[in-house]
């Protein structure tokens, strides 16, 4: 037993475990956390596999991370019980017998000789004290009298404030781990959504994208009303650091996209045989029109993708969401019979034909594609929340104690010899020993003058 305390009071494992938790939450930084399988897969390729089977992918919840934190934990109450009572019986005993040798052997140290008696000595000693926030207690016998002047002592218990406050933002993440939910919610205009396990339902009746000048995203607004039993009872704007909370529920606004899915797509179709044929399609993924010339023609869209590139695996994907080379699946029919299947390129016109491999009296041009656009939300619960805010309060109370609340002390041994009183003090402060050495000379120099 006493080894298992031995270990778990190492200051070195403290300092072990917090190099592996500063690493892994670098990972959980680098690594985005909580997507799909997909979202890895064409980011990381072959190294999505690894993340994955190493928890990398939902690192805050994953055994070996939440390990850590218990280890830390652990580490963190024996440290703090080891060294709690020697504290305690520095900041609270009350032993005031010291002997004058002991006091002038301490670096603030100090003597003088007044001509009065000592009770009054020491009245005039705990006036000056107690006017510099000093808590005084005593005793005298008959040869001397001891005083122990102490303040701040609480600075004394600084380490302990954080220590208490990082377990009790530990339990804070476990509470959150366990009990914690983060659901996302893609939303178009007019659409609803219920929110898991919340009781309420989110409609999204407006969203909008604002740009900066030069183009690029300035923010986004979501108009959310929250519906109970179908009624609405709450109407929020939802923004970026402007969650709308409900029933202990967040709702963030964290993204938005386009319905590449059911986009609206316009093909011009010409001839090369008759200059003068034109025609314009409008058509969505799945729909089939007629072309209006003599053969019958009726051309549909298979596929639309809105970044075309093409895979390890020869398979043609999307590398984002972004418009960035957009292409249309085409395929061209004249009764049963499949003519031609071409991918039709926005900026590229020419491509499809140069590179098909199947002639055709038809050409292709994809001329214009919009995708309505949708908000993501995210909602979350966050049950450790509270937990969390009350250690952050602790952790800074801590490091207020420790560097600006330092605990300082003063001894004073008063002895009568003949006709005056011998004053001797001397004085341990933890920290700014300048200032409690100008704060000691002070004292002293006001008892030498008072009367």
């Amino acid at each position: 037993m006493r080894a298992v305390w031995k270990f778990f009071s190492s200051v070195k494992l403290a300092i072990v475990l917090l190099i592996l938790l500063a690493a892994a939450l670098v990972i959980g930084t680098l690594i985005p956390q909580g997507e799909p399988a997909a979202f890895y897969s064409a980011r990381y390729g072959r190294l999505a596999g690894l993340f994955t089977a190493l928890q990398m992918t939902g690192l805050y919840r994953s055994a070996w991370f939440l390990a850590l934190l218990a280890f830390f934990a652990v580490n963190t109450v024996v440290c703090t019980l080891a060294r709690l009572p020697a504290k305690w019986r520095r900041a609270f005993r009350s032993e005031d017998e010291a002997e004058p040798s002991t006091l002038l052997a301490l670096r603030v140290k100090g003597r003088l000789s007044k001509n009065r008696p000592a009770p009054e000595v020491r009245a005039r000693l705990e006036a000056l004290l107690a006017a510099r926030h000093y808590r005084v207690v005593g005793g005298e016998d008959v040869n001397r009298t001891c005083l122990l002047a102490r303040k701040r002592r609480l600075g004394h218990f600084g380490s302990d404030f954080v220590h208490v406050g990082l377990l009790i933002i530990i339990a804070g993440g476990f509470v959150s781990g366990l009990g914690g939910f983060r659901t996302s919610i893609p939303l178009e205009e007019g659409q609803t959504a219920s929110v898991p396990q919340a009781g309420f339902e989110l409609r999204l009746d407006r969203f909008e994208t604002e740009y900066y000048p030069q183009g690029s995203v300035k923010a986004w607004k979501s108009t959310v009303t929250v519906l109970e039993n179908k009624a609405p009872v709450l109407v929020r704007m939802v923004a970026v650091n402007r969650p709308l909370v409900h029933r202990g529920f967040a709702v963030y606004q964290t993204g938005y996209g386009r319905d590449w899915e059911n986009p609206q797509l316009e093909i011009a179709v010409r001839k090369k045989s008759d200059p003068a044929f034109s025609r314009t399609l409008r058509l969505k993924v799945g729909e089939e029109a007629a072309l209006g010339d003599r053969d019958g023609t009726r051309i549909s869209v298979l596929r639309f993708v809105p970044d075309f590139v093409i895979g390890e695996a020869n398979e043609v994907r999307s590398r984002s969401e972004e418009p960035n080379n957009p292409a249309a699946l085409v395929e061209v029919r004249k009764g049963e019979e499949r003519v031609l299947a071409r991918w039709v390129f926005a900026r590229f016109p020419e491509f499809d034909e140069a590179h098909s491999g199947q002639p055709t009296d038809l050409s292709f041009d994809l001329a214009s594609y919009r995708a309505p656009e949708y908000s993501v939300l995210e909602a979350a619960r966050d049950p450790g929340a509270g937990w969390v805010w009350v250690g952050c309060a602790l952790v800074t109370a801590g490091f207020f104690l420790a560097f600006y609340w330092p605990p300082r002390e003063i001894r004073v041994v008063l002895e009568p010899v003949r006709d005056q009183t011998e004053v001797t003090a001397g004085g341990v402060a933890a920290k700014d020993r300048e200032a409690f050495q100008a704060e000691f000379d002070g004292i002293l120099e006001a008892l030498r003058r008072s009367s």
